[in-house]
């Protein structure tokens, strides 16, 4: 275990070492004291202290790039934005307005509560979808909620009758939408009802879910379910999301609902990278062969070494599942292994082999990115991105 003290000036925290001393525990110590519930310990003083600051660094400019991309793989339909989850996570009330200055006017959030907030950000002819569509007790003024159910469609119909609404159908993910027998019940009063933009819904939508898998049987068979159960209707269609847009035109209909691949993630493969993490180095320290670094003794140094602690873990939305895998941090064009365990709030870095340490390593970047980091975790980029934690300062650099 480490000491040390903590202080705040001019707002920026800063940690002081003074007099700082550190145990590190050896792998043979570790086996010696597993009999009687510790570990034993050699002491040493701490080689280097430095400022504790995290930065998590989103390029709106590449964002944007990635929208107007994948707008050009689908030019027969307008292309959307789903920024539901806070914009995945990097923050719904600076993406929205990057995306609507570049001409983006339909955006998609899960809940009302998001559809609300992002409201005052967006001009009047920003189209706000609400994909859990109308639930009770709630108030989707100035939103469009995606009707999934007949329950839903009487309660909004009675409680707003000329507010706009758009409808959702189930193909086939039996998760949200009107089942077939369902939207036959009601889609001619749907399909009639005038709101104060015109008669009907103002979208009609179904999701994929096989879409980043091309060349999976369920991609076919909702494409005919969804055609079938919108034969005749004049309003606007989506089906496509990012996976959607790139199986090509038959899948694009009138609206795109582009949503990992703004954001940099696959299956758009050509995603410029968004996101930047870099994590500041509180400590550096010699280890001695033998010895081991962190929680369970589950790294031993195989030769002398310079380990860094860096200031992030689990806490900040990197998994745990990540320890051992190979992980590596960026200095620069050089990588360093990440060596122990992912802890909650540290994670330690062999520096051994970089001619200096610098103050800060990163984790993502344009030549690690989330998809990796998932690949490593045995998780998907979504989870990665969206995981990102709160106490990462944000920088955004504009569009």
């Amino acid at each position: 275990m480490s000491g040390g003290t903590i202080g705040k000036a001019g707002g920026d925290a800063k940690r002081k070492g003074e007099s700082l001393q550190t145990e590190l525990l050896t792998a043979a110590n570790c086996r010696k004291m597993a009999n009687t519930g510790g570990c034993g310990a050699l002491t040493r003083p701490v080689a280097a202290v430095m400022p504790w600051i995290m930065g998590l660094t989103i390029d709106l400019g590449a964002l944007v790039a990635n929208w107007k991309a994948l707008a050009d793989r689908a030019t027969g339909a307008r292309p959307g934005a789903v920024v539901k989850a806070d914009a995945y996570g990097l923050g719904a009330g600076q993406v929205a307005p990057a995306l609507y200055a570049a001409g983006a006017r339909d955006f998609f959030v899960a809940q009302a509560s998001e559809g609300r907030a992002l409201r005052p950000l967006l001009a009047p002819d920003a189209r706000i979808f609400v994909l859990s569509g109308h639930m009770p007790g709630q108030d989707p003024a100035g939103l469009i909620p995606v009707l999934n159910s007949p329950e839903q469609f009487f309660r909004d119909r009675a409680l707003r009758p000329r507010a706009p609404f758009a409808i959702q159908l189930d193909t086939g993910m039996n998760r949200l939408g009107f089942e077939p027998a369902e939207w036959a019940s009601v889609r001619s009063e749907a399909l009639s009802a005038r709101t104060d933009e015109g008669t009907g819904p103002a979208l009609v939508m179904s999701h994929l879910m096989c879409a980043d898998e091309p060349g999976h049987p369920a991609n076919a068979a909702q494409l005919r379910a969804f055609r079938e159960m919108t034969e005749g209707v004049t309003a606007p269609r989506s089906l496509a999301a990012t996976g959607g847009i790139l199986l090509g035109p038959d899948y694009h209909f009138d609206v795109t609902r582009p949503g990992i691949g703004l954001y940099g993630g696959e299956p758009f493969l050509d995603a410029r990278s968004v996101v930047t993490l870099a994590l500041e180095v509180i400590q550096t320290r010699s280890v001695a062969a033998g010895e081991a670094v962190g929680y369970g003794c589950t790294w031993t140094a195989p030769r002398a070494s310079r380990i860094a602690t860096v200031s992030a873990g689990y806490a900040d939305g990197l998994p745990r599942a990540l320890s051992g895998k190979g992980l590596v941090l960026w200095a620069g064009g050089r990588s360093a292994p990440v060596v122990g365990r992912v802890s909650m709030d540290l994670i330690t870095v062999d520096v051994s082999d970089l001619p200096d340490v610098p103050d800060r390593l990163e984790i993502l970047n344009a030549r690690q990115g989330i998809e990796d980091l998932a690949r490593l975790a045995g998780t998907i980029g979504y989870e990665i991105l969206t995981s990102l934690g709160s106490r990462y300062p944000r920088d955004y650099r504009p569009a």
